[in-house]
Parts: C-alpha cells; structure tokens; sequence
C-alpha cells in the first residue's frame, strides 16, 4: 500500500488545527452521540505507546451519583488551591473558569495499566515512566481528533487521584492520569483562554530550544 501525501494544503490545515486545539471549560449542552464518541477513541487508541503497549484505560462516566462525586472533589481540591494563592493572584485565580464538569456531556477518566503484559516490557526497564507518557500520548490525540470534528476537550487536573480512582471504581493497580470533559464548546478562539484572562503568556519557542 502507497502511503498517502501530506500536501501544503494539508499542512496548512494541520497547522491550524494545532492552533485552534483549546482546553475547553465551557461546553453547550448539546449531546456528544455514542458512535462519534466511540470514533474519537478508536482515533486516540492509534497513538504512539512504549513497545506498543497500549496501556490507556478510557473509563466513560455517565452514572450521575459517580460525576456528583467527582465534582465535590474537584470543589474540595479548587478550595485549597485557592486558599494556597498569593494575596497578589487569589482574585484573578477566582475568577477563573477551572472545569467544565458541570455541562459537558461526557465524561471520560483516563488511566494507565503500570505493567501491562501486551509490549512485553519493552523500553520499560530503564524508564517505566513511558507507560503514563504513552498514555498521556492517547489524551492528546483524541484532542486533536475532537477539534476535527468540532468538540472541545478539558482536562480537568485539580482533583485527588485516590479519590477520583475510588469513585470511579477501577481496578487498585491503575494509576490516575487525567479527568476529561467533552463536548461542543460554548465559545472559539485562537489563543488559550488563560492567556486571555492574564494569567500566563505563552513563552516564544527560542526561549525552550537550546542546541548541545
């Protein structure tokens, strides 16, 4: 099979895609149907993973007893990152917009199987780490993947994983990686929203490349 051609047409899009990709925290109510859902994460179950391991658990959260109890932890963790602000940021910190629990439509808790028996252990010796990275990989292309198709991804971090994971009730050896929302965003921008608000620039490439 010939592979295909990335045309500058093709380039362009993708380069467009990187800069509209956005943590989105403010979802319509519109409803993200199963079949689209389940495309999303056959995309995402394509990306790279260590000695082709795959060890990403996708745990989809529908139930409304399991969601109310990811939000109190979300609200207790937000309270006590709030209190540990600076006199000079707590307002801003505030006014911030953190998760979009609330209204989007889907839910998804993301973990990693730390020693899955599929890769055989390979390029896990020396970093086991890679297993969360392979992982973190999977996340970031169903971002890409969503914004294709006009949904918002938000990845929700200011929660207790213990607790998150206890909620959830997945299996003790799975570790935390990331909570989820997804759905179409209420709003479109260019630029992160954090930005907009002040609370961090993004730093120019040169000042993160460095040549050895």
């Amino acid at each position: 099979m010939m592979p295909p051609v990335f045309d500058a047409v093709f380039q362009e899009q993708f380069a467009s895609l990187l800069v509209w990709r956005r943590d989105v925290r403010h979802f319509r109510p519109d409803p993200v149907p199963d079949d689209l859902l389940h495309r999303l994460l056959a995309l995402a179950h394509l990306a790279p993973s260590v000695g082709l391991s795959q060890p990403w658990r996708f745990v989809l959260v529908d139930d409304p007893a399991r969601r109310a109890a990811v939000r109190a932890n979300f609200a207790a963790c937000n309270a006590a990152a709030l209190a540990g602000q600076g006199t000079d940021r707590a307002g801003l910190y505030a006014r911030l917009k953190l998760a979009g629990l609330d209204t989007a439509p889907r839910h998804l808790g993301v973990f990693v199987e730390p020693e899955p028996e599929q890769g055989h252990g390979l390029g896990r010796r020396t970093m086991p780490e890679t297993v969360a990275y392979s992982a973190v990989a999977a996340i970031h292309t169903l971002w890409l993947a969503a914004r294709v198709h006009g949904i918002g991804l938000g990845w929700v971090s200011i929660v207790d994983p213990a607790a998150l994971s206890a909620a959830l009730d997945v299996p003790q050896n799975w570790q935390f990686i990331g909570y989820l929302c997804l759905g179409y965003p209420a709003g479109e921008a260019d630029s992160p929203e954090l930005e907009r608000q002040e609370w961090e620039t993004r730093r120019p490439d040169d000042t993160v490349v460095i040549r050895r």
